[in-house]
């Protein structure tokens, strides 16, 4: 890691040394351009978009350059939500208690753990910033055997107006509070865009590659709540000598995604006379400027993507066989291997919305082919008779392949300041995809009350989906299963109001499922075939005196069977700090802090990546607070953090958000972001 601090630190000096040499000779250049045409347009800033699914429509998005609560992407429970069941290390695996912003079980489940650290193609943030950009960060914390290191980039530059390319490189080195929970972590991708009148193309590739070493918790939680009882009265603890259950375990989840969007648009040139405040510079203010504009009617799309998948598990002690409750296949060692990948092709037509006065929405009809495989090789030579799952393992293919065909259609109004909304309906006509049904629809508006503005949003989503197939059959070394799961319905109701004035923020929802597939105390996939009703409500609020601000955002949620879907009642996180100038310097000093109420703990199965339910430990009821400064100046920010600044002063010891997976303690770390905007 010395080697990467190094060389992030030449990289600092020779960005410091060669930006302010081609901002003169970019401002020199622009000087220039205006003496010798005035004519031409003043440039325009960067804006950032995401591509969104399944025709790769463009909706926009924020470039990460905000200095507000930056340090907070260094707290490893932070990545995953304001209420998460985490194994503790940065970079590790974790869960979002708050159901309704939880994302749903995919495919390949071994990588749900990681999802905040893994790339996805469909979640590719492009940029447009007509000059190269490139922002480039680092953060570090922890000391010599604790270390947490991250470095991180991210570059775009335009080609020419139309064209864009970029690439981005995320590395996470992390030992870790506690033994035997080290990992690593390689994500990196490039991506690229041209954005024609006719012809419209959006790519993007992702690798990653994580290891993590997993412990399967510590031996007994008195190494934590009360350290003298198990120590014989020594209340000092080296969280690196508490002793683990697994000793020589660990996974990998490794996998590429290449995503390419194709669009061809139909349609006429018209001529549109500019505002005075968006024409030419230089021009007389009684001068009409007319621009020459294309307006598309018809579109014609074609999505490609290929993601490929692999998740390993392998352990090498025998001593770590008191851990499984079962052994099937080769006792003393562990080396599971598990491989996906799937091939997507979407065709779909749309109606464009706005090209002519009566065209008032937009109206798409698609088709969506999928094939994929799944892999397990599974030794059943190596099984013994009599065991119970013997007859499952022997019905299991090694491979399967399973094709999908759906047709869907999309209905929608972006544009207009009164209404606005967006209908999608989803069937699955043959192959695995046969009788799934998934339909989502929200409406929005917006109006005045006196001096303010108001935004209100409804929403309803009904999914009617079939298992993944690893839940429906699996085989390795400590689990086999084989289930015939029913498909999961999900009908789901609700709505958001915005007072941006106010800094206020209101969500509410409820949802009934229905033969929802969870992983029980055995950690087995398992469906719970009556319904469960959920209701979550959410107030996000920010109150500002001058340079004091408070933000809070509360989250209260209830389900009918908690046993089934354990979650807190009540989660908060309360962010007080201040705001404030030094010169050009720009300062956030303050304090936050995360809060659940007690509820059943989840449990974490190293050997499948997955959270699972238990009914001996609780937690909750323990504030989390972290101290920090984050600053900006110029195009430089940085951050000093006090992570866990509350251990052992106030809230007690139990710092727990999984079972037996205890938070890190107090912690100082430091980062630091610089963009190269040239």
């Amino acid at each position: 890691m010395n080697r990467i601090r190094l060389t992030f630190l030449i990289l600092l000096a020779i960005a410091a040394a060669y930006s302010p040499a081609v901002a003169q000779q970019s401002i020199s250049s622009s000087n220039t351009s205006r003496q010798v045409s005035s004519h031409k347009r003043v440039i325009e800033s960067g804006y950032a978009w995401r591509m969104e699914m399944p025709l790769g429509t463009r909706v926009p998005a924020a470039i990460d350059t905000l200095m507000l609560d930056f340090a907070t992407q260094a707290v490893p429970g932070m990545q995953f939500g304001k209420a998460s069941a985490i194994t503790g290390n940065f970079g590790a695996e974790g869960l979002d208690m708050i159901y309704f912003v939880r994302p749903v079980m995919s495919e390949f489940f071994f990588r749900d753990a990681l999802y905040p650290y893994l790339p996805d193609a469909d979640s590719q943030i492009f940029y447009n910033t007509r000059r190269p950009m490139t922002l480039l960060g680092y953060s570090t914390g922890g000391g010599r055997e604790q270390t947490q290191d991250r470095l991180k980039g991210i570059f775009s530059g335009n080609i020419n107006k139309r064209a864009q390319v970029g690439a981005h490189i995320d590395y996470i080195y992390s030992k870790g509070s506690y033994a035997n929970q080290a990992m690593k972590n390689l994500a990196w991708g490039v991506n690229g865009s041209y954005m024609g009148d006719r012809y419209e193309m959006q790519a993007a590739f992702d690798q990653f590659n994580s290891l993590n070493k997993e412990n399967g918790g510590i031996v007994d939680d008195l190494y934590i709540t009360d350290p003298a009882e198990i120590q014989g009265g020594s209340t000092k603890v080296d969280t690196k000598n508490i002793p683990t259950n697994l000793t020589a375990a660990h996974s990998r989840v490794r996998g590429e995604d290449l995503l390419i969007n194709n669009r061809y648009k139909l349609g006429f040139y018209r001529e549109v006379e500019l505002p005075h405040d968006t024409a030419l510079a230089g021009t007389d203010a009684d001068t009409a400027v007319v621009e020459r504009r294309f307006v598309p009617v018809t579109s014609f799309a074609w999505t490609f993507r290929f993601r490929n998948m692999y998740h390993m598990f392998r352990d090498d002690s025998a001593d770590d066989e008191k851990f499984w409750e079962n052994t099937y296949l080769t006792p003393g060692t562990t080396h599971d291997e598990t491989k996906y990948w799937a091939v997507d092709n979407t065709f779909g037509v749309s109606l464009m919305e706005g090209f002519h006065k009566y065209a008032r929405f937009g109206l798409s009809a698609f088709i969506h082919h999928q094939i994929a495989r799944y892999t397990q090789a599974p030794d059943t030579l190596g099984l013994t008779e009599g065991l119970t799952p013997y007859p499952l393992a022997e019905k299991i293919a090694p491979s399967v392949t399973e094709n999908r065909l759906y047709a869907g259609a999309r209905l929608s109004k972006s544009q207009g300041a009164i209404i606005r909304y967006n209908a999608m309906a989803e069937v699955g006509l043959i192959g695995a995809a046969a009788g799934e049904i998934k339909l989502t629809g929200d409406v929005s508006t917006r109006f005045r009350i006196r001096s303010d503005s108001m935004s209100v949003r409804a929403y309803a989503q009904f999914f009617n989906t079939k298992a993944p197939l690893f839940t429906r059959q699996y085989v390795s070394n400590h689990f086999i299963w084989s289930n015939e799961f029913g498909k999961t319905r999900r009908v789901r109701f609700g709505g958001e109001l915005d007072i941006p004035h106010t800094g206020t923020h209101l969500s509410a929802g409820v949802e009934n499922v229905q033969n929802l597939i969870y992983f029980d105390e055995s950690s087995l996939p398992t469906q719970h075939r009556p319904n469960i009703q959920v209701f979550s409500a959410t107030l996000d609020q920010h109150l500002r005196v001058g340079i004091l601000n408070w933000h809070n955002t509360v989250t209260y949620q209830k389900n009918s069977d908690s046993h089934v879907l354990p979650m807190p009642d009540l989660s908060v996180y309360s962010n007080l700090y201040l705001l404030f100038r030094i010169a050009t310097l720009k300062v956030q000093l303050g304090v936050d802090c995360n809060y659940m109420t007690r509820y059943t703990a989840m449990a974490y199965q190293p050997a499948t990546m997955t959270f699972h339910n238990q009914s001996s430990v609780k937690v909750g009821n323990y504030p989390l607070c972290n101290a920090y400064i984050n600053m900006k100046l110029s195009k430089v920010r940085f951050y000093v953090l006090f992570a866990h600044v509350n251990q052992g002063l106030f809230g007690g010891s139990g710092y727990f958000s999984a079972a037996h997976y205890p938070l890190n303690p107090r912690r100082f770390q430091i980062g630091l972001s610089v963009d190269f905007a040239n």
